[in-house]
C-alpha cells in the first residue's frame, strides 16, 4: 500500500504570517503618524510605479540568483534560479517557503515595504521605487526584444525556405 503525505497545511503558521503582515503595517502607520509623515495623495502614477518596482523586486526575491541565499532555508534541495518547492515540512519553515518562492504572494509584501518606505523615507523610498520599476519595466522591454528578434529570425528563416523551394533547378527541370 502506498503511504500518501497527510501533514495538514501549516495554518498556524499562515496566521502568524498574516499577523506580522497586518502588525507592521499597523507599527508603520503608527510610526508615521508619531513622526507627522502622513502620505500624500497618490496619483495614478504613483501606482503605475510602485506596481511596477513591486513585479521587479518580487521576481528577483522569488526567482533571480542573487537573492538564492533569502530562499535557501526554506526549500527542498538547492536554490537557485528560482523554481524551487517549499520544505513539505508543515510548519513555519513550509509557510516562509511558500511565501517566498511565489512572486505574486511575497509581492504583496514588497509592496507593503516599498509603500511604507515611501512613507517613512520618503526620498529613499522614491529612489528606490522608481529604481525598482524602471528596472521592472527594462525586464519587459528586454524580454519584448528578445521576442521580436526570435520572430523575425523565425520569418527570416521560413522566407528563405520558401524562395529555395521555389527556384527551378539549374539543370532546368
Amino acid at each position: 500500500m502506498a503511504t500518501t503525505d497527510t501533514k495538514a497545511p501549516p495554518y498556524r503558521a499562515y496566521a502568524i504570517i498574516m499577523g506580522t503582515f497586518a502588525g507592521g503595517l499597523a507599527a508603520a502607520g503608527a510610526l508615521a503618524r508619531s513622526l507627522d509623515r502622513d502620505p500624500r495623495e497618490h496619483t495614478a502614477l504613483d501606482l503605475v510605479v510602485l506596481g511596477a518596482a513591486t513585479f521587479k523586486a518580487s521576481r528577483t526575491v522569488a526567482r533571480d540568483e542573487v537573492t538564492s541565499f533569502l530562499r535557501e532555508p526554506f526549500v527542498q534541495g538547492e536554490a537557485h534560479e528560482g523554481g524551487e518547492e517549499p520544505l513539505g515540512t508543515g510548519d513555519m519553515r513550509q509557510a516562509i517557503g511558500e511565501l517566498v518562492t511565489c512572486s505574486r504572494c511575497i509581492g504583496t509584501w514588497v509592496a507593503a515595504g516599498l509603500a511604507t518606505t515611501q512613507i517613512l523615507f520618503p526620498r529613499f523610498g522614491r529612489i528606490l521605487t522608481w529604481s525598482l520599476a524602471a528596472a521592472g519595466v527594462n525586464d519587459w522591454l528586454q524580454a519584448g526584444f528578445a521576442a521580436l528578434a526570435h520572430k523575425a529570425n523565425e520569418l527570416e528563416q521560413r522566407t528563405s525556405n520558401e524562395s529555395q523551394t521555389l527556384q527551378p533547378s539549374v539543370d532546368g527541370s
